[in-house]
């Protein structure tokens, strides 16, 4: 029989489809059962209003079988199968989707069914890894069956064959390994058992294969032998189309070890299913603990996207934004728009619609989960905190209206993380702003010296103890029309009337000592002032302006060349002894004023998380002081 042409330009789009649209070799068998699934689609559709079909749901199947001898791959579907001039038109013309014609047929009478291919280029991936491909098939109500065989772009033939079921039976002729091709994994049954259940696994009929399995021979304690099973491989309900009420709590969890190979339970599951602008069912978990690699630039966020049930990528990163990278799970969509691999998504309204609509989703649950159950909250917070806090930041607060309630900062009064609302409720009534303090941790931060006067008002103070946490609170400004002051910054005023003119007294008198200070600090601190915050500590470094002395640790801590300089003051206790001291040595010794002075700030630094530029030149100093006063 003579080779018929392919049509349509389809030289060229076949070996596009060969060496460019598909990333992966092994999605040819997504594509060719899905094209079977649509099959049996078609052909149940039709046993709803003809009982001479003489099937139930429960009778389709479809089969793979292996022949590594011949190295055959085989897939038999009992679906509606296709005439002569079916496989002319559907196979004989690349591009043209018979499906997509029966979805247009039938679309309002299709609520049941989720038929899915619609480019008509799917089965021609079988070529990725097939030097031949035959199909026969017997189209239902039609008594003969015919056979297309081709061999790639060359062309094709059609030939009458015996086939006494109705059906398609699709037989792959899988290549030879070349140096950089491998080819023999296709012809292991092991590996298309793993494939169906990664791409086809809730596709609604079965795929039946036999599998080899090793038992211990009976009556034997220690001989094995090697048994082959027909068996079921691929699940075929999506859990997450199921209701709610009837997924049990531990088939979630086993769902989500089965997974994402987490053995600690998730915090939450997040069951959704959305009509509306954008149809879709959404199966999502929220983890205890992050992935070992969660805050590394090797972690890969997303959730998998299923078309219909089908598999179309492993992680959409476009359906969850970065501040909440820490959830899984999986999205399934038949309203999406596919490119014609099916591999990714074309960027259009329907995807925007549905990250929008599990976004808002993610927040609820956290929300419910903060309210209702604090604990569990907190544990979450441990894990994914810094992620929430740097979403708020990113952007210039672009997010801050949808995380700030979900924000958590140690409290210093309360002994434990509180939200800003929970700061604010508890403020006291003549306090007017939210105080924080920034630095490495809790311990330092509660023997912080800028902190004393605002401990003995009585004014709670938070606690930064993160990097980003200034950053955010910097860029928020206000919450509940609180403005948010640091105790270490200029511009706090916790001091009566009486106190102030008594300071601007001091000041006066002291005048010309704290200018002596200053330029001994030859320009590294903007100012040397009498303090209003302190109360037994000597004396401590606050800054002025934008950046602050814990924003500068931050950013300079940065591999950037370019270095930031907070705009530091020392501020002096004038009711500590050591005050008293340097008034003596102002006049009568200028050059140890000057060497208390350095001391001075060099302490503060150290009290600040900061280096001393000149360690030995301090130790020095301060060694030299002691042996006077000895």
């Amino acid at each position: 029989m003579a080779v018929k042409q392919f049509k349509s330009e389809s030289k060229r789009l076949l070996d596009l489809m060969i060496h460019s649209i598909y990333t992966h070799k092994e999605i040819f068998l997504r594509e060719l059962i899905s094209n079977a699934s649509d099959a049996i689609d078609k052909l149940y559709f039709q046993s709803l209003t003809d009982p001479n079909v003489g099937k139930t749901r429960e009778d389709f199947q479809i089969r793979l079988t292996v022949d590594k001898a011949e190295r055959q791959i085989t897939l038999s579907d009992n679906g509606v199968g296709m005439t002569k001039d079916e496989l002319e038109q559907n196979l004989g013309v690349i591009a043209r989707s018979g499906t997509l014609d029966f979805r247009r047929e039938n679309a309002e009478k299709l609520d049941d069914l989720n038929v899915i291919g619609q480019f008509g280029v799917g089965f021609y991936s079988a070529f990725m890894v097939a030097a031949e491909v035959s199909v026969s098939s017997r189209a239902y109500g039609a008594d003969e069956a015919w056979r297309w065989h081709s061999r790639g772009a060359e062309g094709y033939m059609i030939e009458p064959c015996e086939k006494a079921e109705v059906g398609t039976d699709i037989v792959l002729t899988v290549k030879k390994d070349e140096p950089d091709e491998h080819y023999d994994e296709f012809l292991e049954t092991r590996r298309l058992a793993e494939l169906v259940r990664k791409y086809s696994d809730y596709i609604r009929y079965p795929i039946r294969m036999d599998l080899e399995h090793s038992r211990l021979k009976e009556g034997s304690e220690s001989e094995y032998e090697t048994v082959v099973e027909t068996e079921t491989v691929n699940s075929m309900v999506p859990l997450w189309r199921r209701n709610r009420s009837e997924v049990t709590e531990e088939e979630y969890h086993q769902f989500y070890r089965d997974k994402f190979y987490d053995f600690t339970p998730p915090l939450r599951v997040i069951h959704a299913a959305n009509e509306g602008l954008a149809t879709y069912h959404a199966l999502l978990f929220i983890p205890k603990q992050a992935p070992y690699n969660y805050y590394t630039k090797e972690f890969e966020k997303g959730l998998a996207l299923y078309s219909s049930g089908v598999m179309i990528m492993e992680k959409c990163a476009d359906l969850l934004p970065d501040h909440f990278s820490f959830v899984r799970g999986l999205v399934d969509s038949q309203d999406l728009s596919l490119n014609i691999s099916r591999e990714m998504l074309q960027h259009d309204r329907q995807l925007k619609v549905i990250a929008a609509g599990l976004e808002k989703r993610i927040k609820n649950e956290l929300l419910k989960m903060l309210r209702e159950e604090r604990e569990t909250y907190d544990a979450f917070f441990e894990s994914f905190g810094l992620q929430l806090k740097a979403g708020a930041y990113t952007g210039f607060g672009e997010n801050r209206e949808l995380l700030q309630e979900l924000l958590l900062f140690y409290s210093a009064a309360q002994k434990k993380r509180i939200t800003l609302a929970e700061y604010v409720e508890s403020m006291k009534e003549e306090q007017e702003v939210i105080y924080y303090a920034a630095g490495a941790g809790v311990a330092a931060l509660d023997r912080m010296p800028q902190t004393e006067l605002v401990r003995e008002r009585g004014f709670d103070i938070l606690y930064l103890t993160d990097d980003v946490d200034e950053f955010v609170l910097r860029v928020f400004g206000t919450f509940a029309d609180k403005k948010f002051q640091s105790v270490s910054a200029s511009g706090l005023d916790l001091t009566t009337e009486e106190e102030k003119k008594q300071a601007e007294e001091q000041t006066r008198t002291h005048a010309e000592m704290l200018r002596f200070m200053k330029d001994a600090l030859d320009g590294k601190v903007a100012d040397v002032t009498l303090s209003g915050r302190l109360k037994s500590h000597p004396a401590c470094l606050t800054s002025r302006g934008e950046v602050s002395i814990e924003m500068e640790k931050v950013l300079n801590a940065m591999p950037t060349p370019d270095k930031v300089a907070a705009q530091k003051v020392l501020e002096l206790n004038a009711a500590h002894p050591l005050f008293a001291a340097l008034d003596r040595l102002h006049g009568a010794d200028s050059d140890k004023l000057k060497t208390v002075t350095e001391i001075l700030y060099n302490q503060a630094r150290l009290v600040e998380g900061l280096p001393v530029e000149d360690p030995a030149a301090h130790a020095e100093a301060v060694c030299a002081l002691l042996a006077e006063g000895l």
